[in-house]
């Protein structure tokens, strides 16, 4: 994964568009600001694609600090021999309701903080160094 987006750590390509705000928390942090590419939220997650790219922006600067892997409920239809969920390289995703905060129908996700250390995890989705401070 980190392959794949090391050309995205300082430029955000343009087949990916700004989603909402900068995301924060209440108490756990951050996400940051989702830049999606909606042509692949097809409900078949790849390592190597990720649906979006998450950067925090500081003084100006964008600074990509992790991806978001996203699966719509309503286009996951798993075979006979996978899961009832989403999972990619071992790791479950977490399921959205929906209403949710962000307007969307109900999907599957899983954070990857690839490029800013989360001390909670490496796929947990509020990273407590992240900020929307600088946005």
């Amino acid at each position: 994964m980190r392959e794949a987006t090391e050309a995205f750590r300082h430029t955000i390509p343009e087949e990916y568009q700004q989603f909402l705000g900068c995301v924060s928390g209440p108490e756990q942090g951050a996400m940051g600001v989702h830049f999606v590419n909606f042509a692949i939220v097809d409900g078949k997650p790849e390592v190597k694609a990720p649906e979006a790219l998450i950067y925090e922006v500081k003084d100006g600067r964008a600074r990509l600090v992790g991806v978001e892997y996203i699966v719509p409920v309503d286009a996951w239809h798993p075979t006979q021999d996978e899961s009832p969920v989403p999972v990619l390289e071992g790791q479950v995703f977490h399921f959205n309701e929906s209403p949710n905060r962000f307007g969307l129908p109900a999907f599957y996700e899983l954070h990857v903080w690839a490029w800013r250390d989360n001390p909670n995890g490496t796929f947990v989705d509020w990273n407590p160094r992240v900020s929307c401070d600088g946005f």
